[in-house]
């Protein structure tokens, strides 16, 4: 049996299906706890991470654990697992856990998953990915609206990957020791600017969408309306003052899985639904 927290995610949504795929038991941790979207035979299972005592049944019989950082409840949750026999943990991370920047908000809260995750005693692999292109989803409104799209950060040249390789190479760390111990850095396979995402997404749509940049004043005012402003100065940190790199290809992907990762153009295709 396989646990997967944040199972209706970006992440965890492909990561249940890619196990169920792979004729593994698979209980899908979620807030809601609903079992509608689930590949059949499924377990779906209510709980939330920052209350450990809400996940703790859940962690019966279960081999290996995908596990989202941030959450309050972590280093219980990783005891309660070890007590339950749990062999290993893989967590989602994020690529700028690399820093080291305990001051920057979003690497910080990464490296305190990481250190809780190493303490716990389980053989443990993180995954550390860049941006998803998922993150192009919140263009879908500007989309549906004209062919005239304000973006942030529009020199930031970023390798986004597709959260189905994220999964892809958790899965191969959940089913195998091979890389227990490791530290997996992984990216898409090539480095775009905001106004390149947005050109293929208008190939995919059949429209001719123009990407206009945003000022820094303007991004920072968008942002700061929708989360706190520590995580708006660490996003500013990464892509204006450059502590952080996403621009670099990784063959981690391709070594991990034997597949090279799929393009932005694939994932494109793949959601133009979602900008009807």
């Amino acid at each position: 049996m396989f646990l997967v927290t944040g199972a209706t995610g970006n992440v965890g949504a492909e990561l249940v299906r890619a196990l169920a795929e792979s004729g593994e038991r698979v209980r899908a941790v979620s807030r809601s706890g609903r079992s509608e979207g689930l590949p059949a035979g499924v377990e779906a299972v209510a709980g939330d991470l920052n209350r450990p005592e809400t996940v703790r049944a859940a962690l019966d019989g279960v081999r290996g654990l995908f596990l989202m950082p941030g959450y309050g409840g972590q280093r219980q949750i990783l005891a309660d697992a070890r007590a339950a026999g749990v062999r290993r943990v893989v967590l989602l991370s994020g690529l700028s856990a690399g820093t080291g920047d305990r001051d920057n908000a979003v690497a910080g809260y990464l490296l305190d998953a990481e250190d809780a995750v190493r303490d716990s005693g389980l053989a443990w692999t993180f995954v550390r990915p860049t941006s998803f292109m998922t993150n192009a989803l919140r263009l879908a409104d500007q989309i549906r609206e004209g062919d005239t799209v304000r973006v942030p950060f529009p020199d930031a040249r970023t390798t986004d990957i597709d959260p189905y390789d994220i999964a892809q190479v958790a899965l191969r760390a959940l089913l195998s020791d091979e890389f227990a111990g490791r530290v997996l850095e992984v990216t898409g396979p090539e480095a775009l600017l905001p106004a390149d995402r947005v050109r293929i997404l208008g190939a995919a749509l059949g429209r001719d969408l123009r990407a206009v940049g945003l000022e820094h004043e303007e991004t920072r005012a968008e942002m700061e309306a929708g989360m706190p402003k520590p995580y708006v100065d660490a996003f500013f940190s990464f892509f204006v003052d450059g502590t952080l790199d996403e621009s670099v290809v990784l063959p981690t992907v391709e070594q991990v899985t034997g597949r090279a990762p799929r393009t932005f153009a694939h994932w494109a295709r793949d959601h133009t639904e979602a900008f009807r």
